[in-house]
């Protein structure tokens, strides 16, 4: 099954999309997402833009993001950025707005100011909320690889199963298959590890 040279390659070229697009999402997502949760005219200047985006189907940029980036590494990059990043910063958003109000409330009256409240109530009380929603988000990362993947490529998991079914080879298409399978159960994992050792006072359900 995993007799196709380079395999390991493919595996790691699709890895490497995953990461370098997932991290860059979450560099704007996650700061974006908080502020907009906090600060009301930060959200009524984005979240119309957001909650329109979030609608359209990723694929559907393809021929944009085709013309604005080539067929290299850019346009699959965008298209895996662009199926996570709206629906991330809604994420994050609804878990900052749903962080008690009570705390809040109080730091005010002990006279702290909005940055105090922000870096040590609002940030730690959503932190492990916002890893949840990577976790969760980054499931659906994966299920846009294959599509990122057969926008002229030559490497990667998708390209393998796109070869496979052009020469009718069932083996590697389930090969792929089945890789993604296990690599998604990785990250996961990982995930769930990170969530376990930096946030052990969180109950296991809610991770």
């Amino acid at each position: 099954m995993f007799a196709h040279q380079g395999f390991l390659a493919d595996v790691v070229s699709s890895v490497s999309r995953i990461v370098a697009s997932f991290a860059l999402a979450c560099v704007v997502a996650i700061p974006l997402g908080v502020l907009m949760g906090c600060f009301r005219p930060i959200s009524a200047f984005f979240n119309p833009f957001v909650s329109a985006w979030r609608y359209l189907p990723a694929p559907a940029f393809i021929p944009l993001l085709l013309m604005w980036f080539g067929a290299g590494e850019g346009s699959k990059l965008a298209l895996l950025f662009v199926g996570v990043i709206f629906f991330l910063v809604t994420l994050i958003m609804d878990h900052t707005r749903a962080v008690r109000a009570e705390l809040i409330e109080t730091a005010m009256t002990l006279g702290a100011s909005r940055t105090q409240i922000l870096r040590t109530i609002v940030l730690p009380a959503v932190a492990p909320k916002i890893l949840i929603s990577m976790r969760q988000m980054l499931a659906v990362s994966w299920t846009y690889l294959v599509i990122a993947e057969i926008i002229a490529a030559t490497t990667g998991i998708g390209a393998v199963m796109m070869r496979g079914q052009r020469f009718l080879k069932v083996d590697e298409i389930m090969a792929g298959i089945l890789v993604i399978g296990l690599l998604g159960l990785a990250f996961d994992f990982l995930f769930r590890l990170a969530h376990k050792k930096l946030f052990p006072y969180v109950p296991a359900e809610e991770a």
